[in-house]
């Protein structure tokens, strides 16, 4: 049977993802900027990933201040929402396999 420290990766080991490792940084970088660029609304996407998130507008009724909802946004801040969201998911997710073949 196999426990969680047989999957843990351990301190000063060389078992992490190419990823992050320094000499493979900007092949990557520029793997994952080729990658976000090619989908719909690209550079919104790029443009998450280099600044940060959307910062949703607050809006303030009957006293109670809360963030506004997605259908209140205008469409450019939807779509930018939109984006961020897909940026997390290419960044999590990682890079599908036909990337390889760049």
């Amino acid at each position: 049977m196999t426990s969680l420290a047989d999957k843990a990766i351990l301190s000063g080991a060389d078992n992490r993802p190419p990823i992050l490792e320094k000499d493979m940084y900007d092949s990557w970088k520029s793997r994952m900027e080729l990658y976000m660029f090619n989908r719909q609304h690209g550079r919104m996407i790029l443009e998450a990933v280099e600044n940060g998130p959307l910062l949703w507008p607050i809006v303030e009724e009957n006293g109670v201040t809360r963030l506004k909802k997605c259908s209140e946004l205008s469409t450019t801040k939807a779509i930018q929402a939109d984006c961020d969201v897909k940026a997390t998911n290419i960044i999590l997710q990682g890079l599908p396999l036909e990337v390889y073949a760049l």
